[in-house]
């Protein structure tokens, strides 16, 4: 679709192309305040999972919860949210999202309004450690295909 975001190729400054394949791919979002966010996107523009055939839904969803996967055992969060919106980018695309407590938009989702600063320290722990999901994500999608 002309003008579609994730139609395109990734911005710079976007973040990281981890893993991608005919259908999907894998980055991880470049977020200050978020570190190990990681989005899965359908690289066809469609709008919606039933958009998909079986097949289809079932390979995007293996690809989900392997970086669902990979983010638990990598950044040990609280809590991964999974989100599918689509309001402001109807393209297919899933938001694996490490939350903790102490992060900037807790107990709110991540498109609310900030309710604290994550301390200095910690959150450099976080990005430091995000640098490890490239190679768990792909060793773990090696694994699935």
């Amino acid at each position: 679709m002309e003008n579609c975001i994730l139609c395109a190729d990734l911005k710079p400054n976007e973040g990281e192309l981890i893993w991608r394949g005919d259908d999907c791919r894998v980055i991880l979002v470049n977020d200050r305040d978020l570190p190990g966010f990681c989005r899965v996107i359908w690289n066809r523009h469609q709008a919606d999972m039933t958009d998909l055939t079986y097949g289809e839904r079932e390979h995007l969803m293996g690809l989900v919860f392997v970086v669902e996967e990979a983010v638990r055992h990598v950044m040990k969060p609280a809590k991964v949210n999974l989100a599918a919106l689509g309001n402001m980018v109807p393209h297919i695309h899933w938001h694996v999202i490490p939350r903790f407590k102490d992060d900037a938009f807790f107990p709110g989702s991540i498109w609310s309004t900030r309710t604290q600063e994550t301390p200095a320290l910690l959150l450099a722990e976080r990005h430091k450690l995000a640098l490890e999901l490239p190679e768990v994500i792909r060793r773990l999608i090696s694994q699935l295909y």
